[in-house]
Parts: structure tokens; C-alpha cells; sequence
């Protein structure tokens, strides 16, 4: 019989708990959780503030009698795990209510610590209530908290997931909320042309949203900005980010990676060969950049969990590493990532020769009732056409797509590969050529060289250097707004008014989401046209990254009227 220790639950600990049983009923299994619960919904802990977890107990997924009574695994929670030894392979207990220290033994040691929430020094915090949100009493803390008080304006310090969950679910439940973000964007997973679509959900729907200021000091229930601003706040939330939780590693002598966090081999091993990590706490491989990362992710977490269980008990481990896929819901929006953004391969200076597609098609077809647009963006490698990575954003199913994008890369697949993708369809569920076939379409002319493109990011700057900008819209889609100065000739008309397109120009062509724009490219070109660009995503694309700035910039926009429809 073998005595394998844990160090943490939740979803590392307690899925490499679960499946080390299912392995054997022999081992004797023991898990430390340093809090009250051993095992809880982390991922869900911000819907309690809004009430869709009505009751902070619904978060807790396992008890420790349930895990004896189910998997006869030993749960002890309030268990602080802080010291190991690893020449006699033994822990040092702390018991968290008694005080009182112990020592355990163990042949495998599994640690599963997490990642704790980064809480900053600044000036006067002594002055406001602030909080951090990691497990279900900090959650239940809050929302005790914030019904207490007399006062309803919470300000949110981060735009991660975290930071943007929690400042959805505080609006949701009728508090006045500012979310504040040091850098130009939130949710760094998406590139700053699609972010926008969130930026402008958040507005819309009375978050405070602040970019490009960060907080410098709390007055008496005051949040100051570097910018000068200052925000009444009863509450403040600190959602700035997190860090692995490595003290106890490193105090033990086991080796931390080059992010900082632990260094693992392609079985989840230490540098100790009877201890292993997962989680949040550990380091990662990345298929697509082939370097460390950190990835503070439930799905992969558990995957690394049933690996090393899997491992300690004689099983190969297939390690491919990891693309890094997500999604989160922003009020009436689902946004999903998976792979390479542009913000990834600018950010570390990868040498990467890539191309993107960006189009705005319908998730369902037309004629049904709940089919909405869908914002799709894909990169992929020039010029072998391999994916790197996709997001989406809509009030659909983004995360369908993503999924599927998601699998190609696993398989190594090319934009090739996603025109040839048999994927389901029926007119409520999707299109007959569904927005990944779209993709693959778009990224496929591109390579080849059929037409080039322009991105919308780019509308303002063809506008103050008085570009020809082609609208090739209907004269009543014109006329529910449209960009300063461009001439409206809808598709129909072209070929009748050929001679009032300049050939001396380059010829800047939008509709609404592309599709047409590109027909109009290829219609030009057959007619000995040399420099024409569709405009990527269309009037539409253009209004979504055009609309936040104007108003928290204050500038003229370029259009007469935003059409988001």
C-alpha cells in the first residue's frame, strides 16, 4: 500500500485525488486543503454576487464525508501543508483552527496550490474596504458585505476574467460599478480590434468602464486615478491578477521555471522524482510558440491531474502541451480564444509571418429569429496556411466555433482544412457554410493572392488622409449611416456606373460585414481595376471598434451615424 499526499483540492487536487482511487482501492490517499472547503465551483464563485448561485453553499461541490463516503479518500480541510521534506518525505501539518503542527508521511507527494490573487501595495488602503476573490468565503465575504451596506458603488481593479465576471455579476445585482484597467484593454486573450465589441457591452450596459488609468491611491471610500479622477467606492475588489503559489516549493529546494512558476517535466514532475505539480502553480509547454507559460486554466488543471495519477501508477502520459482556449460571457455576449492572438505574438516578439481574417456571418441562417452576427477573427501561418488561432465574439454560440478551431490546431491542421470541414447544419444551429468554413474561404483567397484587404482598425486614418472609400451598400443602408466622405454605389449599380470609380486611385471598398465588399473587389479587378482593398468586417466592424473610443476620448466620429445592426 502507498501513502500519496495532496497538497490543495479544488480542481488539480481533487480530480488527481478521484482518479488516483479509480486506480487503485489499496493506496491510502490524504488531502490538505488549507481553507474550509476542499472542493468548490472556483470558476462560478462571481454568479453568486448576481444571485444566479443564490446561496454561497451551492458552490461547494464535495464535502470531506462525501469524498470518505464515496472514494474512502481522507479530506482535511483547514490543513496547512508548510513545510516538506523530501530526504524523508514528510510534511509538516498545521492545523488552522488548533494550531497545532504534526507530521505526515508519504511516498508520492502531488502538489496543488494554485495561484493566489496579486494584491499590491498603495498608498491609503487602510481607507477602503478591499477584497479579493479566490474561494467561497472570500466570495461570501463580499456579497455579505456589499448587501450590508448603505452605499451601492464598488469599483473593480482588473479587467481579466475575474475583474470583468465579477463587475458583470455586481451590475447584474444593481450595483454601481467601475471597472478600471491599467492597460488599453481588458481580457488580454482577445486582440484589441475584437476586445472592442466588450468594451462597448460593458459601457452599454452601465459598467464605469476606465482603460489606460491605473489606481495610484484610496482616499476615505475613494479610488484615486493617476489620471486625477476619483471614484466613490464602498467596496473595492482587486482582480489585478494572480501568481503561483510557489513558497513552499521553493522553501523545499524543488525548482521553479523560467516564468517563475514550478518547473514540471512532461509527466507533471518535479525536480524531485517522487513529487509532482499541477495547476495553477506550474508551468506549461506551448505547442505554438514551443516555449513556458503560466495558464491558470480549470480544463488544463485537471488534465495535468489525471496525467500524474496516471503516472504514478505506470501509465504514459500523452503531453502535447497546451493552445490555451477559453471563454467567458460579458453580459449578452459570449467572447471564445483559442491559439495565437496578435496581442501573444507582438508581446513576445515571436517570428512568426501570419495573416488574419476578420468577417462578421450570421452563427444561424437569416430567416430564424435568434440568428446574430458572430465577430470572427482567425490567424494563420504565411504561407503554409497553418492555424495558429481564432476568436470569436457574438450573442450566438462563439465557443462552438472556437472548439472546432480549437481541434484543427491540436491536429496541426490548415486553412485547407477548415473549407473541408463537414460540419452540422440545420437552419436554427448554424449555416450551410457554417463561419469556419468561412474562415477557411476567406484565409484561402488571401493566400493565393485572389484580392487584398485592409483592416477596419485602419477606416480613420484612410478618412483624415482623404482616401477614396467606396460604400457599396444600399442607398438605404447608406443613409442609416456611413463614413465621412465615402461615395455610396451599391453592388447593383457598379457596372452601369463604372466611370464614376477613379482608376488613378487606390479604390477602399466597405459593406456591411465584407461579403459584398469582396464581391465588388473582384468585379473591379475584372474590369482592369489595379488597387482595390475590401475593408475587413465592413461598416459594421468598423462602428464596434470605432464606437468606445470616440466617447472615452472624446473625439469626432467618422461616421454620421453607428449602425451595430
Amino acid at each position: 500500500m502507498r501513502k500519496i499526499a495532496i497538497i490543495g483540492g479544488v480542481a488539480g487536487g481533487a480530480s488527481a485525488a478521484a482518479r488516483l482511487r479509480r486506480h487503485s482501492e489499496e493506496d491510502q490517499i490524504i488531502m490538505f486543503e488549507k481553507g474550509p472547503h476542499v472542493s468548490f465551483s472556483n470558476c462560478c464563485l462571481p454568479y453568486h454576487l448576481s444571485g444566479v448561485v443564490d446561496s454561497a453553499e451551492k458552490l461547494v461541490l464535495m464535502s470531506p464525508e462525501k469524498f470518505k463516503a464515496q472514494y474512502n479518500i481522507d479530506a482535511r480541510v483547514n490543513t496547512e501543508v508548510v513545510d516538506i521534506n523530501k530526504e524523508a518525505k514528510e510534511i509538516t501539518l498545521k492545523d488552522m483552527i488548533t494550531e497545532k503542527i504534526h507530521v505526515e508521511k508519504y511516498d508520492k507527494l502531488i502538489m496543488s496550490m494554485g495561484a493566489k490573487p496579486i494584491v499590491p501595495k498603495i498608498k491609503g488602503m487602510e481607507n477602503v474596504n478591499i477584497f479579493t476573490i479566490r474561494n467561497v468565503v472570500d466570495i461570501d465575504k463580499l456579497n455579505r458585505f456589499i448587501k450590508a451596506s448603505e452605499k451601492k458603488n464598488v469599483t473593480v481593479v482588473g479587467g481579466g476574467f475575474i475583474g470583468v465576471e465579477t463587475a458583470e455579476n455586481l451590475r447584474e445585482a444593481g450595483y454601481n460599478v467601475t471597472l478600471v484597467e491599467a492597460a488599453n484593454q481588458i481580457l488580454r486573450v482577445f486582440d484589441y480590434d475584437m476586445v472592442q465589441i466588450l468594451h462597448k457591452e460593458l459601457h452599454d450596459k452601465g459598467v464605469n468602464l476606465i482603460v489606460e488609468d491605473k489606481v495610484v491611491e484610496f482616499e476615505k471610500d475613494c479610488v484615486v486615478l493617476e489620471s486625477g479622477k476619483k471614484i466613490e467606492a464602498q467596496a473595492v475588489v482587486l482582480a489585478i491578477g494572480v501568481t503561483p503559489e510557489v513558497e513552499l516549493a521553493k522553501k523545499a529546494g524543488i525548482e521553479l521555471g523560467k516564468t517563475g512558476a514550478i518547473k514540471v517535466d512532461q509527466n507533471y514532475m518535479t525536480s524531485d522524482s517522487d513529487i509532482y505539480a499541477v495547476g495553477d502553480a506550474v508551468e506549461v509547454y506551448n505547442a505554438l510558440f514551443n516555449d513556458y507559460f503560466k495558464l491558470a486554466l480549470a480544463g488544463p488543471a485537471q488534465k495535468q491531474a489525471r496525467g500524474v495519477a496516471d503516472h504514478i501508477n505506470g501509465m504514459r502520459i500523452d503531453n502535447r502541451g497546451y493552445i490555451g482556449s477559453s471563454v467567458i460571457k460579458v453580459f449578452d455576449y459570449n467572447g471564445a480564444a483559442t491559439g495565437l492572438t496578435e496581442n501573444i505574438i507582438k508581446d513576445r516578439n515571436l517570428s512568426i509571418n501570419y495573416g488574419t481574417v476578420e468577417a462578421i456571418p450570421f452563427d444561424s441562417v437569416k430567416l430564424i429569429p435568434t440568428a446574430r452576427s458572430l465577430h470572427f477573427k482567425l490567424i494563420y501561418e504565411v504561407p503554409t496556411g497553418r492555424v495558429l488561432g481564432a476568436q470569436a465574439i457574438g450573442k450566438g454560440d462563439a465557443a462552438k466555433r472556437i472548439d472546432v478551431i480549437a481541434t484543427v490546431i491540436k491536429f496541426g491542421g490548415t486553412i485547407d482544412d477548415l473549407k473541408d470541414l463537414e460540419l452540422c447544419y440545420a437552419p436554427p444551429f448554424g449555416t450551410a457554410k457554417d463561419v469556419v468554413n468561412f474562415g477557411g474561404y476567406i484565409a484561402t483567397n488571401l493566400l493565393s493572392g485572389s484580392y487584398k484587404q485592409v483592416h477596419f482598425s485602419k477606416m480613420r486614418e484612410l478618412v483624415e488622409n482623404g482616401e477614396y472609400i467606396l460604400d457599396v451598400r444600399e442607398r438605404n443602408e447608406y443613409e442609416d449611416g456611413h463614413i465621412h466622405g465615402a461615395i455610396n454605389i451599391p453592388l447593383s449599380e457598379i457596372r452601369d456606373r463604372i466611370d464614376e470609380i477613379p482608376r488613378d486611385k487606390e479604390v477602399f471598398i466597405h459593406c456591411k460585414s465584407g461579403q459584398r465588399s469582396y464581391n465588388a473587389c473582384l468585379l473591379l479587378q475584372h474590369l482592369g481595376y489595379k488597387t482595390v482593398y475590401n475593408v475587413t468586417a465592413g461598416f459594421m466592424g468598423i462602428c464596434f471598434y470605432e464606437y468606445f473610443n470616440d466617447l472615452r476620448l472624446n473625439r469626432k466620429p467618422i461616421m454620421d451615424k453607428y449602425n451595430f445592426n
